[in-house]
C-alpha cells in the first residue's frame, strides 16, 4: 500500500505565503481556473493532497474545511476566447495572477505548482514541480480550482448536454470529441486546441 507522505506547511519561514494552482489546462472547452490560498501555520489535514490523487467526494469534503480555515483564499478564471488569444500557458498564469488579486491579505511570497510563472508585481515566488503533492497551500489551491471549475462545467452541461460535460468536464474524451464532430463547437470551446483527432496539425 502506498503511504501518503505529510505535506509541508510552507516553503519560506516566517512570512505570509500563498500557494497557487490551476485546473483545466488540458481541456477542450471551458475556462482555466486558478486558486490562491494562504493557510495558517498550524493547518493540518491528513486527507489533503494533490487534487488529482483525491476522489471527487474527498475534494468536495475538503473545500469547506479549506475555505473556513484559510487566512485568505481566492478563485479566478480565464475564459476560452481569452485562452485562444493569449495561449493556455499565459492564460493559466493570468488566472493565477487574478486569484492572487482576489486575496484579502497581501502575500509576501508565492509558491506555484509547476515550472512556469511570470512575476506578480513585486512579490517573490518559487515554482515547484508537483508542488500540489508537496505543500499544503498548493494542494489546497488545487482542490479549490478543481472543484470550482467542475461546478462551472456541470452548470454549462445543462445548456449543452450533448457534450457530456457533467462527466468529462471539458476534457478530451472520446465521447466529447465525437460530439464535436456531430454537433460542432460551442462558444465555450477553445478553437486553437486540437478538437478532433482527425484535425490536421498546422504550422503556425
Amino acid at each position: 500500500m502506498k503511504v501518503h507522505q505529510p505535506l509541508a506547511s510552507y516553503f519560506t519561514v516566517d512570512c505570509i505565503e500563498a500557494g497557487c494552482d490551476e485546473a483545466g489546462r488540458g481541456c477542450l472547452a471551458g475556462p482555466v481556473f486558478a486558486a490562491a490560498v494562504i493557510l495558517p501555520a498550524d493547518f493540518s489535514s491528513p486527507l489533503l493532497n494533490d487534487s488529482k490523487q483525491l476522489t471527487e467526494h474527498q475534494r468536495y469534503a475538503l473545500r469547506p474545511i479549506i475555505e473556513q480555515r484559510a487566512l485568505a483564499w481566492s478563485v479566478a478564471r480565464v475564459d476560452a476566447p481569452e485562452i485562444d488569444k493569449i495561449n493556455i500557458l499565459n492564460a493559466s498564469i493570468l488566472a493565477m495572477h487574478r486569484a492572487v488579486d482576489g486575496l484579502s491579505i497581501r502575500p509576501e511570497h508565492l509558491i506555484i505548482d509547476g515550472n512556469r510563472f511570470k512575476k506578480y508585481q513585486d512579490i517573490p515566488h518559487h515554482t515547484i514541480v508537483k508542488g500540489d503533492g508537496k505543500y499544503l497551500s498548493i494542494a489546497a489551491a488545487s482542490v479549490l480550482a478543481k472543484t470550482y471549475r467542475d461546478d462551472y462545467m456541470v452548470a454549462l452541461a445543462d445548456e449543452f448536454p450533448q457534450y457530456d460535460w457533467k462527466s468529462n468536464k471539458g476534457y478530451p474524451t472520446v465521447k466529447h470529441r465525437r460530439a464535436i464532430e456531430l454537433y460542432g463547437t460551442t462558444p465555450y470551446h477553445r478553437m486553437t486546441f486540437r478538437l478532433l483527432n482527425t484535425q490536421l496539425e498546422l504550422d503556425l
